[in-house]
């Protein structure tokens, strides 16, 4: 499974925005979470829904029937697998065909976006429109056609979408002074406490990381700590402020449908744990499971506490969208793009970037910061090809980009051999 997380940057190790982890089997197994599920487990089924709780397979209209009561519904996403994408918008679906009144909240987007939020759904903006004045490749910087589907069916249907993410410099602030470092304004967008004292949630957050992942493989203890009490920033402040939208904005029966990424959401230890003393209503939990992990191994089962629900979504062979594959050093929108991080059997690697490269130009566009880069790599499709011009050792070099998927089966050669 490939599941998203978001880090700070800190001091003398710089993380990638969005550094996306390979977990193997082993996330699925944890004997953490909720004491009544943890203890067994619950069957994973292609294109089908299992309800943890009771082991029961449902359907798409029987899973909106047990969300009756749901007020917060968290559902955990892979950014760049389509087919959890799908699931979310297929739970939207069921959920407005029930006739309740549904809500969205996103990760994608700080609550200081909520302006360009509105007038999406008001539709008095195009696509390209909202693109641009929402700042989603600033705010995210994933391929907005993954989220497009959903999007769509939210303006169209009257659905209000609410960031309820905070500003990366809010986590900077509390890294590095504290809550009490935060103004009255900023500190209104969190709960009073954030809680960094589960040693389960610790031990869930390090199962994340592969053991030879090369950015976090010689991060100190101290700066791990500095890492779990951002994550644990993050995970606050969007439990917070979907429930702050929810309690101002929605009616008694209104559900708010949370899309975040699933270590926000797994064991319930993430956004659900922060929130929970402090919100009346009933929280669920529904993340997809490909049936598939990240070293090729079949998914039968999961730990039961890993959701209240887990839906059976095929193995991501290839992202939907070509990727260069890199991480770069910096915050995002600055520079310099320095890559510090080259993914295996990425685009990048096959054409030879490096760690240590500064990547200058693609197709004569000037790449002066992450978002740049993303906004032009959103450009391409598979099967096209660029020209890089990037600087090495002091000498600027130019080289071939082709976006090409690697086959599958060159993977499972490959961790045959």
């Amino acid at each position: 499974m490939r599941t998203t997380l978001k880090f700070a940057a800190f001091a003398t190790v710089f993380v990638p925005v969005a550094a996306v982890l390979a977990a193997g089997s082993g996330v699925f197994d944890l004997e953490i979470g909720d004491s009544e599920r943890k203890g067994r487990h619950a069957p994973v089924v292609l294109d089908g829904i299992t309800d943890t709780g009771t082991g029961d397979l449902l359907t798409p209209g029987e899973l909106a029937e047990r969300l009756a009561d749901t007020r917060i519904l968290f559902i955990g996403e892979d950014h760049t697998d389509m087919d959890f994408h799908r699931v979310q918008v297929r739970v939207l679906e069921e959920l407005h065909r029930a006739g309740r009144e549904v809500m969205v909240g996103l990760e994608m987007y700080p609550y200081t976006r909520q302006e360009s939020l509105d007038e999406w759904s008001e539709g008095s903006l195009t696509e390209e429109e909202f693109v641009e004045s929402s700042g989603w490749y600033e705010s995210w910087g994933y391929r907005w056609d993954y989220y497009r589907r959903i999007f769509l069916f939210a303006r169209d249907n009257g659905i209000p979408m609410f960031g309820v993410n905070i500003p990366r410099d809010h986590v900077r602030t509390v890294r590095t002074e504290g809550f009490e470092g935060l103004s009255a304004e900023q500190a209104a967008h969190m709960p009073e406490r954030v809680d960094t004292d589960s040693d389960e949630h610790r031990q869930l957050f390090r199962a994340y990381f592969e053991d030879d992942d090369a950015v976090h493989a010689a991060i100190s203890a101290e700066q791990w700590d500095g890492m779990f009490r951002a994550q644990c920033t993050w995970d606050a402040a969007m439990g917070w402020n979907a429930q702050m939208a929810l309690e101002q904005h929605g009616g008694e029966d209104a559900i708010m449908v949370v899309l975040i990424g699933a270590g926000h959401v797994t064991y319930g230890l993430g956004a659900e744990r922060q929130i929970e003393d402090a919100f009346a209503g009933r929280i669920t939990s529904l993340v997809p499971v490909p049936i598939r992990d990240g070293d090729n191994e079949p998914v039968h089962q999961v730990r039961a506490s890993y959701a209240d629900f887990v839906w059976g979504v095929p193995p991501e062979t290839a992202p939907a969208y070509p990727s260069l594959g890199v991480s770069l050093m910096g915050a995002v929108g600055s520079s310099p793009t320095q890559v510090i991080q080259v993914s295996d059997d990425s685009v990048a690697q096959r054409a030879g970037i490096k760690v240590g490269d500064v990547l200058l130009q693609l197709d004569r566009s000037e790449l002066d910061s992450i978002v740049s880069l993303s906004k032009l790599i959103a450009g391409y499709d598979w099967g096209d090809s660029a020209v890089l011009r990037f600087e090495r050792d002091g000498e600027i070099q130019t080289l071939d980009l082709h976006f090409r998927r690697v086959p599958a089966d060159t993977h499972n050669k490959r961790e045959r051999e």
